[in-house]
């Protein structure tokens, strides 16, 4: 018999509701020093927490405004877009998912790639967005950095790739993968021509895109702290079964260890940029 037969539950006392006239979206938490920021001030400032310098995540096009000439950026091959080859179906189909990110930032792909001036300097610029499905690499973003990599070929400019991405885009398997050879070679046609490539790593820069073209540049770029590697510090740890040393694939740790040739704050990007393609003879 059960102690509590016949007993009326107490029940909980529902909490009263009470209603809120704040507008969302007006305060933002840094995750790295938990200062509660404004938004306003935080996009002011390029989105780097003015407290502790964390460099949030941006959007490609907030990437452009930041590195680019007012006006000059042309997109190229807008209009390409992944399929379904393995018909890969998880929690949803691979489809459905492709259709959410296109309704949710109005783009069939993450990544930008087209034309651009820096302080009059031309370019062939992509940059990726990690926000859009965490900004992985599919047929259609190897494709892209690819376009990239073979307009400054052809125009014998510089390019430039802002890398930002959880690696290669499982749902395409191995054709996904097939990527990292396809961005290397052209990668490599652009060095025997001696035409300088300049990688931007931000946070974060992972997987198959780290071990290919992000890591490829003349001149290797990352934002401060921003995660770069293959593998994460869990599997590592349980491969070499050792403790990984603090700090262990961020940004300075690579710099320290040669992975890295600079660090730059954002607001300083455009500035050391254009530097290094003027040294790179570029017009």
């Amino acid at each position: 018999m059960s102690w509590f037969d016949g007993q009326k539950s107490p029940g909980l006392k529902s909490q009263k509701k009470v209603s809120s006239q704040t507008p969302s979206g007006l305060w933002k938490k840094c995750s790295n020093c938990s200062e509660i920021l404004s938004t306003t001030k935080l996009s002011e400032n390029l989105n780097v927490c003015p407290y502790c310098g964390h460099h949030f995540r941006i959007s490609a096009a907030e990437r452009l405004d930041i590195l680019t000439d007012k006006g000059t950026a042309v997109e190229l091959a807008k209009d390409l877009r992944s399929n379904d080859p393995l018909k890969f179906h998880d929690k949803q189909s691979y489809i459905s998912r492709l259709e959410k990110a296109k309704s949710q930032f109005g783009k069939s792909d993450g990544t930008w790639v087209g034309l651009a001036k820096i302080y009059g300097l031309d370019v062939s610029l992509a940059v990726m967005d990690f926000k859009y499905i965490g900004g992985s690499m599919g047929v259609v973003t190897g494709e892209k950095i690819a376009i990239a990599l073979d307009l400054a070929f052809d125009k014998k400019i510089p390019a430039i790739i802002v890398a930002g991405s959880g690696g290669a885009r499982m749902q395409e398997g191995i054709l996904s993968l097939m990527q990292m050879a396809k961005t290397s070679g052209a990668r490599q046609r652009l060095k025997n021509a001696g035409i300088p490539y300049i990688s931007l790593l931000t946070d974060p820069t992972t997987g198959g895109t780290a071990a290919s073209y992000a890591m490829q540049g003349d001149l290797n770029i990352a934002e401060p702290n921003a995660l770069i590697g293959f593998a994460g510090p869990r599997v590592i740890e349980q491969s070499i079964r050792q403790t990984l040393p603090k700090g262990f694939q961020r940004a300075e740790f690579l710099r320290d260890h040669g992975f890295v040739d600079r660090i730059v704050h954002r607001k300083d990007l455009k500035d050391e940029i254009s530097f290094f393609l003027k040294m790179f003879g570029g017009k």
